[in-house]
């Protein structure tokens, strides 16, 4: 009986029950975890990653589960990386979440997210109107902003590049700037960007209509000319190599977005085109989301870092919106009105959930108003422009 006794004493000794009643920042996170869910499954809030995420926060916060080593990737302060065997560490010791997590931490998954959205991606409202190309660069004054105010809160240089990141409204890019710069944010700033991508309905309504007068809110703009085939064909190539003579940081993110693109509309490659947009989008997005969740464990996530990252992401974003629909109202100057500066707003790389916002703002004031393809030109322009800034900033952190 008393051997009985001492096998169940040690069953609950080595439970995870036993752990959350040593730290309740355990309990905390299978909380926050589930209300994630609830806002991924019932409000479809960025469900396709955001569930992911929240189910990864879920299994790391499940004390004994072992699912990833978060120590195996961050070197001590002032420490040689050099001298942490990664890969000896991951094979004989590592979890699932480390295995996954190896895409991100070599910058493996955000490249080939890019290159799905390549494949689903039309770029030619920007070649009809390269214009809207300079609304694209203007959104990304968020991050800028926000790396500027992160820095005043204290954060270091590269951990203030990653935050300021989140402005640019692009998940993929992102991830793939703070898994260089600063993977110890990596958590909190992947559920901040996805947070608050899926609330570009709710956030940009309000700073486009203080922004902008009722007789701005109506202009009509006129329609776009058709773009050949050759252009579509041209442009990947070019802006690809262009941009990398420029920025060879931004290569490899823009290389991929570009190389989507070129299998989609060069028209030879569908059987690949079809694979890069649905199977291999859909299996990275999955291992991408459980990978980024576990590092969301309860001691790294748990702090007033976190409260300040989901601050000053929304911050970055308010600040990108505004940065274009601003940009929006110079050109409606310059043109004599001819640009309505609500399409200012899809400058920022949620793609295309911003453009469809500068759509429905402008029917409410409008009905006649067709805003949606002029507002897809600053929108993809604005993936471009994560990019680029993305190349900038690991340039300089880097």
């Amino acid at each position: 009986m008393s051997a009985f006794l001492d096998t169940l004493l040690s069953i609950w000794q080595n439970s995870g029950f036993m752990g959350i009643a040593n730290d309740y920042r355990y309990l905390v996170m299978l909380v926050v975890g589930c209300g994630l869910l609830y806002l991924a499954i019932v409000k479809e809030f960025e469900p396709l990653l955001l569930l992911p995420i929240a189910f990864g926060m879920i299994l790391a916060n499940l004390p004994g589960s072992g699912i990833i080593h978060m120590q195996y990737f961050l070197a001590p302060a002032g420490a040689d990386p050099s001298a942490y065997p990664l890969f000896n560490e991951i094979l004989h010791h590592g979890g699932l979440g480390d295995m996954l997590y190896l895409g991100v931490k070599l910058g493996i998954y955000p490249p080939l997210i890019f290159l799905g959205i390549g494949t689903m991606t039309d770029f030619a409202p920007l070649i009809s109107n390269p214009k809207s190309l300079l609304l694209g660069a203007a959104a990304q004054l968020g991050i800028f902003t926000a790396y500027l105010g992160a820095k005043i809160l204290g954060f270091t240089g590269p951990q203030a590049a990653s935050i300021g990141i989140i402005g640019g409204a692009d998940g993929p890019t992102a991830i793939f700037v703070t898994s260089k710069l600063a993977p110890e944010l990596l958590g909190s700033i992947a559920v901040a960007a996805y947070s608050y991508m899926a609330l570009v309905p709710v956030i940009q309504p309000p700073i486009m209509k203080l922004l902008t007068t009722d007789k701005e809110r109506k202009v009509v703009m006129t329609q776009l000319r058709t773009v050949t085939k050759t252009e579509k064909i041209i442009f990947p190539i070019m802006c690809t190599i262009i941009v990398s003579l420029i920025l060879p940081d931004s290569a490899v993110l823009v290389g991929m977005l570009m190389l989507g693109n070129l299998m989609k509309e060069s028209g030879v490659v569908d059987r690949i085109n079809k694979t890069a947009g649905n199977e291999l989008m859909n299996i990275i997005t999955i291992f991408l989301g459980i990978s980024v969740g576990c590092t969301t464990s309860a001691n790294t996530f748990l702090n007033l870092d976190t409260v300040k990252i989901i601050a000053m992401g929304l911050f970055a974003f308010a600040c990108g919106t505004a940065g274009g629909v601003l940009f929006g109202k110079l050109m409606y100057v310059i043109t004599g009105g001819k640009v309505n500066p609500l399409i200012g707003s899809a400058g920022v790389s949620a793609v295309p959930m911003a453009a469809r916002v500068s759509q429905k703002v402008g029917q409410q004031y409008n009905p006649t108003n067709f805003l949606l393809m002029h507002a897809m030109g600053p929108n993809v322009a604005g993936v471009i422009g994560s990019a680029v800034a993305a190349g900038i900033l690991i340039n300089i952190f880097g």
